[in-house]
């Protein structure tokens, strides 16, 4: 059964010390709706995603109920749904199922995240329950092992005055620097592009272009990346409303995408040379969708760092494995390159509210489908790709979420 997305709406991504989860969910929820053309009556199911609530002000277990009561919206189905960063892009995944299964014909979907805290501390040791806590030791010890087989030793320890995840995407870099020959210069012409992309987002939390250099004098995180080569802490909410194909026939003025490929996978045991998951869950989901690689216009991929970019453009058979440097150095990644990708700034400048995070990727997709980005449109957009992982186990992601979507 086809499924369409039919409204997105997305706040502003920021640090908002006087907003709350459930006020910037609300604005992404009415924005959406209007979008869609539809009023609350009309949702039959939600899917709602969020990670921290519970950790930051105690809203554990129904969450989505509470949000949707505020609204004076009740008795529909309500899925509360957590996976790291991916929660947002599962949360979609799940209510794609729905439809195709035929439980319902249209449905909410919401992510919405405050991570920005007044103890910076504790917004940075959050991103750590991202990961197996209960063998977290072994864990770093992993990346420890790595890292000196590597040739690179650490002067502080993991985590130390930063999220534990930059840790695990520099030694990804280290990795592929040591094997491939990539250069810390790639990773800021990269981020450079990213932050230039943001700055033409209205929505972004970083709308100021930086250059190279600009990039490479940055405060240092962990080599080799640097503060702006990283997702900054912060807020917001983005959501999307998808429907059946027979339900989007008795709509009018509704501007829909459809949905090709919704995949969603779990990170595997392997080591550094084994099988990405990005790799096995593209694969799936260019089968479901029944294109390939060279026919995707414009990309979502998740960036957490520039590193994760560059990773995912190989992941993902944009360019040839080990040449992900290279290939973001070449331009093609760029507004009027051969393959624009996170034309809405990506995480390094857009943001990066966990639970919202795989929307906003969404929000931006469908919005390059319709024609509707404005100064960062990509000429003649058809098809889009949005890839978005969460969390760590091992040596890979989590979880992972991939939709491919076409513009009707």
């Amino acid at each position: 059964m086809s499924v369409y997305i039919i409204g997105v709406g997305m706040t502003k991504f920021s640090k908002f010390p006087n907003r709350n989860v459930r006020d910037l969910a609300i604005e992404a929820i009415d924005l959406c709706l209007k979008d869609a053309g539809l009023s609350k009556s009309d949702i039959q199911a939600t899917f709602f995603s969020n990670t921290f609530w519970g950790l930051f002000s105690s809203q554990h277990s129904i969450k989505g109920q509470v949000v949707l009561r505020s609204m004076g919206v009740g008795s529909i189905p309500v899925v509360n749904v957590e996976n790291a960063c991916a929660g947002a892009s599962t949360a979609l995944h799940l209510a794609v199922m729905g439809i195709r299964a035929g439980m319902f014909e249209v449905a909410l979907v919401v992510g919405s995240e405050k991570i920005s805290h007044k103890d910076k501390t504790l917004s940075l040791k959050a991103y750590a329950f991202c990961m197996d806590v209960g063998n977290f030791k072994k864990q770093m010890e992993l990346f420890e092992d790595i890292n000196k087989t590597l040739g690179f030793k650490d002067e502080t320890s993991f985590g130390y005055n930063r999220s534990v995840f930059m840790d695990a995407y520099a030694t990804g870099a280290r990795w592929h620097m040591k094997k491939y020959g990539t250069t810390q210069k790639q990773l800021a012409i990269i981020a450079s592009k990213n932050h230039f992309h943001g700055s033409l987002n209205p929505k972004a939390q970083y709308r100021k272009p930086m250059t190279v250099d600009e990039i490479l004098n940055d405060k240092a995180v962990s080599y080799p990346l640097t503060r702006s080569m990283c997702a900054p802490v912060g807020d917001g909410a983005a959501a999307a409303i998808i429907c059946s194909e027979s339900y989007l026939k008795r709509l009018n003025n509704v501007r829909p995408v459809k949905v090709l490929a919704s995949v969603l996978g779990s990170g595997a045991e392997r080591d550094m040379e084994g099988e990405d998951i990005g790799k096995r869950m593209a694969k799936k989901a260019y089968d479901e969708a029944g294109v390939g690689p060279k026919d995707i216009d414009v990309a979502e991929l998740h960036d957490a760092t520039a590193y994760g970019e560059l990773h995912q453009c190989e992941m993902m058979g944009f360019c040839t494995e080990g040449e992900g440097g290279v290939y973001g150095e070449s331009g093609a990644t760029k507004l009027g390159g051969k393959k624009p990708i996170n034309t809405s700034g990506g995480l390094e400048s857009r943001g990066h509210p966990i639970g919202a995070s795989g929307l906003a990727q969404i929000h931006e997709i469908v919005t390059q489908l319709r024609g509707e980005a404005g100064e960062r449109q990509v000429k003649n957009a058809r098809i889009g790709l949005a890839e978005n992982g969460g969390g760590n186990i091992g040596v890979e992601e989590a979880a992972m979420c991939i939709h491919i979507l076409q513009k009707v």
